[in-house]
């Protein structure tokens, strides 16, 4: 071939590998935009949180992220990265569950993706999980207003340092259903909050004493 046909034939080459690339990413998108549609619907997120979410999957293939990277465990990530960017209380577990993907695996995407993309996250605040544990649990709003100053006391007197923010969120409502005689079960607080009996009598153990809380037995 001339010098000027294998030009022609390197150009052509070098553009269906472009669509090639193109065509694999427009793919890989709209699977990905599917399963977080899907996600958010099962874990019941607003629509300006797939927004979001939708948002963060796209910044990760601009910056090749997802290459060798199952696509199931990053929109996982995506999602719980916007719950914690929009305040959306939602833990690993639940999205684990909804996703019937691995918390290991979502979570060390997760750690992959606020790492590459400088990504600023929130801590989780034990107050949200308050607020949504009351609200699937029927209590009064006394008691879920009593649960958050405790959480806020709690706060102010770093008890809750160190403490996951779910098992202290529980403990927490646990106390303010007791005292506004609103009985609900350790257990019944346990499977809401996805802790242990164990973790909620621990956690209730050191408000009491810490904030000289008296309940009635």
């Amino acid at each position: 071939m001339s010098a000027s046909e294998r030009l022609d034939m390197y150009k052509l080459r070098k553009w269906q590998r472009r669509v090639r690339v193109s065509d694999a990413t427009e793919r890989n998108l709209a699977v990905a935009l599917s399963e977080l549609s899907k996600l958010a619907s099962a874990l019941n997120l607003p629509k300006n949180l797939l927004e979001t979410a939708s948002v963060i999957y796209r910044r990760a293939i601009k910056k090749r992220l997802i290459r060798g990277r199952s696509i199931h465990n990053v929109t996982a990530a995506a999602i719980y990265m916007s719950c914690r960017q929009c305040g959306v209380p939602r833990t690993l577990d639940e999205i684990a569950t909804a996703s019937s993907l691995s918390k290991k695996d979502i979570g060390r995407s997760y750690r992959f993706m606020v790492r590459e993309l400088e990504t600023f996250v929130p801590p989780s605040t034990s107050r949200h999980y308050a607020a949504r544990f009351s609200n699937k649990l029927l209590i009064s709003g006394k008691a879920e207003a009593m649960a958050i100053r405790i959480l806020e006391t709690a706060t102010q007197m770093k008890l809750t340092s160190g403490r996951g923010p779910t098992g202290i969120a529980a403990a927490a409502t646990y106390i303010a259903a007791v005292l506004t005689n609103e009985r609900k079960t350790q257990r019944e607080i346990a499977e809401i909050a996805n802790v242990t009996e164990v973790t909620i009598r621990n956690r209730y153990k050191e408000l009491l004493e810490r904030l000289f809380i008296e309940v009635p037995m």
